[in-house]
This record gives structure tokens, C-alpha cells and sequence, in this order.
């Protein structure tokens, strides 16, 4: 199966310059990422970084009482670990598989290596933490401000963005989890979207039939995140 993938599919590794890109692949090791797999816990002392390539990953605040609550999410655009080149070594969040598929996990130390060159990985993944900061800031304003129909639409479209296909795997539990509210509420707001033909739920698979519509309907947090993530991670590699 490692042979069909690349570790460019991941956007930060895509975007480093060859040089860089060779002294990492002879560590990077080829990863399933089976739906639900717990990579770390709250409190973990973290050991390697993960790049997804085709799975999706949600970072979750839990509370004393087992209760849950997405602080953000992490596909192609970046990587899992941010607390090992910053210096804590552990991290209060969970970090959880919310869409099966692969990634390319490395050994924390070949990363603070690469890290403390002071080169183009460094500037990259600051660049790359900063849009994740924004995400989670931006998570925490609409789980306040914003209803539950919005807040589903922009996890939607995050998850779309990190996704090569329409299709997700979830059911309205696990994204009531997500998000942190009832069930119930989460079917209400997706009965809603598949009355006005943006989506289709059917045995767990929520398929986005209107993209357009969807984004319309969206508060303004998802646009945020979008244009801060396209800012500071321009497409094209480093030189």
C-alpha cells in the first residue's frame, strides 16, 4: 500500500524544497489510521509527529466527566504533534482519528533536529501553528456564538477541505461529540440541510451534494480559517 502514496500528498512536507524533503524520507514511516485510533491522550509525553496524507484528525478537549468537545481539526494541510517543537513536550488535548486513512509518522527528535536547523521547517511549521491557533480560536467563537446548524456546516466544509472526495464516514453521534452538543441537535440541523438538498445522511455516510450552498449557509468562521490557513501556507515549495 506505501508504494501507491507519497509523503507529498502532505502539504507541509510537499512544500518543503527537495533538500529538506531528502533528509526526512528515510524516517518518515508509511501509517494506517484506522477510524477512531487514539494517537495520544491528554497529558501524553508525545513521541512522534504524524502527516496525514488522507485521514483527518480531531484534537479534543475532555472534560473531568468524560465530556468532549472538538478544539480543531488536522488533515493534508498539517501535522499532529505542534507540542514537540514548541518546546512542552505534552499537550492537555486528545488527538483521535476522525477519518480513516494514512499518514507519515516521524520520531520526534529527527523533527527538532530538522526544527533547530533554523531553516525552512522552521519558518514553516510557526507558519503552520499559527493557522492552527486561529482554528482554535476561531472553534471556540462559534461554539458560542453561532448555532448548532452553522457550527455543523463549518465542520463540515473543514472536513471537505482535508478530504478527497464528498463522502464522509460519521455518524450524528460521533459529531455531536465533535462539536459538543446533544444528538439530537445535531439531527435536527442535518434533517435541515438534507431537506434543502446540501447534503445526504444514509447509514453513517454524509454525502455534500451543494458545496455552494453550504459555504452560504456557513457563519463566517469557517472563511476565516480558510483565508488565514491560505495566507501563511502559500501553495508552492520553499526555495
Amino acid at each position: 500500500m506505501a508504494e501507491l502514496h507519497n509523503p507529498e500528498e502532505n502539504h507541509v512536507l510537499a512544500r518543503l524544497s527537495q533538500i529538506a524533503r531528502n533528509r526526512l524520507s528515510a524516517h518518515l514511516e508509511f501509517v494506517a489510521m484506522p477510524l477512531g485510533k487514539v494517537l495520544y491522550e491528554s497529558g501524553d509525553v508525545l513521541r512522534h509527529v504524524y502527516f496525514p496524507t488522507n485521514s483527518i484528525i480531531s484534537l479534543l478537549y475532555v472534560m473531568e466527566d468524560g465530556a468532549s468537545a472538538e478544539i480543531a481539526v488536522v488533515g493534508n494541510e498539517g501535522l499532529v504533534g505542534v507540542a514537540l517543537f514548541m518546546g512542552g513536550e505534552t499537550t492537555p488535548s486528545r488527538a483521535v482519528v476522525q477519518s480513516a486513512g494514512y499518514a507519515y509518522r516521524l520520531i520526534g527528535q529527527e523533527l527538532k533536529d530538522e526544527f533547530h536547523r533554523n531553516g525552512e521547517m522552521q519558518i514553516l511549521l510557526l507558519r503552520y501553528t499559527q493557522a492552527l491557533i486561529t482554528q482554535m480560536a476561531q472553534t471556540a467563537v462559534c461554539n458560542r456564538h453561532h448555532s448548532v446548524d452553522q457550527q455543523l456546516c463549518r465542520w463540515l466544509l473543514l472536513s471537505l477541505d482535508r478530504l478527497s472526495s464528498t463522502r464522509l464516514t460519521m455518524t450524528h453521534e460521533l459529531i455531536a461529540n465533535m462539536l459538543g452538543v446533544r444528538r439530537e441537535g445535531v439531527t435536527d440541523a442535518a434533517g435541515k440541510l438534507q431537506k434543502l438538498g446540501v447534503i445526504r445522511y444514509s447509514r453513517g455516510q454524509i454525502t455534500v451534494l451543494d458545496r455552494p450552498k453550504l459555504e452560504a449557509l456557513c457563519c463566517e468562521c469557517y472563511a476565516v480559517v480558510k483565508k488565514e490557513t491560505d495566507r501563511l501556507l502559500p501553495e508552492r515549495p520553499m526555495s
